[in-house]
């Protein structure tokens, strides 16, 4: 079971002793125990560990895609949590960006259109029109373009303008550089940096060493246990890194 971080007015996360059950027949299987963690207002959090771990279960359980079996996730001082599915994407829309392994791009929509339809997600908000938020990660050229007829470092960029769309508290990323090249994932990742410092709260779920090198705190995940927070530069925070780099290679 997992201390739960002291509370700060500051926080656009929270999650209080988040369980999660799976059932298979007469076989449960109990992917998070007990977790807890907070992600302040400009922070950038990196979440690592083992596959298997539960940090994708967790990310689900926190943007409100999955529902914890016990234990409550507020954003932005809004509870996400237990509440029936329409109501978790209505805020989700409002208060969340999600940034999956799977790209949250319309396969036949244009880029463009893609962040037009997650902006209108949202009614009566004023936000960047989709062609800024475009030319802010670099595809202003490509906003026609089909998710098809993008590379992988622009699908990355891509999916990043559609989980900015509505300028999101909280931005929660799941492996968004897994499959890029070094300079491409140095990009993204100081994208993802850059909504920190404009007050978003960040958090990454990843086996990418260079993710854990920006981020301003660790969180390790084992066993659906949180077994270790670190601040960038200590001790813990380094041997965090290694360990992504023994995982990942």
């Amino acid at each position: 079971m997992s201390a739960m971080p002291v509370r700060s007015y500051d926080d656009a996360l929270t999650a209080r002793e988040l369980y999660r059950f799976f059932r298979a027949g007469a076989e449960e299987t109990l992917a998070l125990r007990g977790v807890s963690l907070r992600v302040a207002r400009g922070e950038t959090v990196a979440v690592v560990g083992p596959s298997g771990a539960g940090k994708s279960t967790l990310l689900s359980c926190l943007a409100g895609l999955d529902e914890p079996s016990g234990g409550e996730v507020h954003v932005d001082g809004v509870r996400i949590s237990h509440r029936p599915e329409t109501e978790r994407a209505r805020l989700r829309a409002r208060h969340i960006g999600v940034l999956l392994q799977t790209r949250n791009l319309l396969p036949h929509l244009s880029v463009r259109d893609n962040v037009r339809l997650a902006q209108g997600a949202v009614r009566g908000r004023p936000a960047a029109s989709a062609e800024a938020l475009l030319d802010r990660v670099g595809l202003g050229e490509r906003r026609h373009a089909l998710p098809r007829q993008l590379s992988g470092g622009e699908l990355a960029r891509a999916g990043l303008a559609v989980a900015l769309a509505n300028s999101p508290a909280v931005l929660l990323a799941d492996e968004p550089t897994g499959e890029l090249d070094g300079g491409t994932e140095r990009l993204v990742l100081q994208m993802l940096r850059d909504r920190a410092k404009d007050g978003c709260a960040v958090l990454i779920v990843t086996h990418s060493a260079e993710a854990v090198r920006i981020a301003d705190r660790v969180i390790r995940l084992d066993d659906g246990r949180t077994t270790e927070g670190a601040e960038t530069g200590d001790q813990s925070f380094g041997r965090a890194a290694a360990e992504v780099h023994h995982v990942s290679g």
